[in-house]
């Protein structure tokens, strides 16, 4: 039996379940998600072209209906209270940042959500935003997964030249260790959900 299948009955079935779990509890259910639907050990070339024994699909969480239910409130409960928008670039941010909209809503608080298109429309007057993104905007840049921060500091460009205001960074999880030094030089506020040694794995981000 798997650690997932003995946790299987502490899993929440509404948003209420899931604000009255703890925040150590939530955390320890969302690894113990992951590590039984995202990750896989083996031998596996990464986007960068490095070898790695380990890769994770964090969309596999971020996709089931309890793993984003607690992808989402695990992130409301760190959001700055200036938030006005969540997004990111698609589709690693796409679930993560409307489902956080969704559930944040369903806790009385409004977010916009928005994409960041991987390419410029032909027509339309927001190039490669979708989305609620309003010039001045304190906003929130998500992803699923983080290795060398190439997709969160492309989505940070784009909403800059939209004039909004990135102030925060989040993902499900840091499996790089480098993005937090390079937000804390552009003075962006990071925090991830779970980091790759929290998972038993080293950091593989330089």
């Amino acid at each position: 039996m798997t650690r997932y299948q003995q946790l299987s009955a502490m899993y929440p079935e509404n948003l209420q379940e899931a604000l009255n779990l703890t925040d150590s509890v939530r955390k320890d259910l969302l690894m113990t998600h992951l590590e039984e639907f995202s990750i896989r050990k083996g031998d596996f070339i990464l986007k960068s072209g490095r070898k790695s024994k380990w890769f994770i699909d964090s969309k596999a969480t971020a996709c089931h209906p309890q793993g984003i239910l607690l992808v989402a409130v695990s992130i409301m409960k760190i959001l700055p209270p200036d938030i006005d928008g969540i997004g990111g670039l698609t589709m690693g941010a796409d679930p993560v940042s409307y489902a956080t909209a969704a559930i944040g809503c369903a806790m009385g608080r409004m977010l916009g959500s928005f994409s960041v298109r991987k390419e410029e429309k032909d027509h339309g007057g927001k190039g490669r935003i979708a989305g609620v993104l309003n010039s001045g905007n304190h906003l929130a840049i998500a992803e699923d997964t983080v290795t060398r921060g190439t997709s969160i500091f492309e989505a940070i460009e784009q909403v800059r030249r939209c004039d909004g205001d990135v102030t925060f960074v989040t993902a499900i999880v840091d499996r790089g260790g480098t993005v937090a030094r390079m937000c804390n030089d552009q003075g962006i506020a990071y925090k991830p959900l779970v980091t790759a040694p929290e998972l038993g794995f080293e950091y593989e981000g330089a």
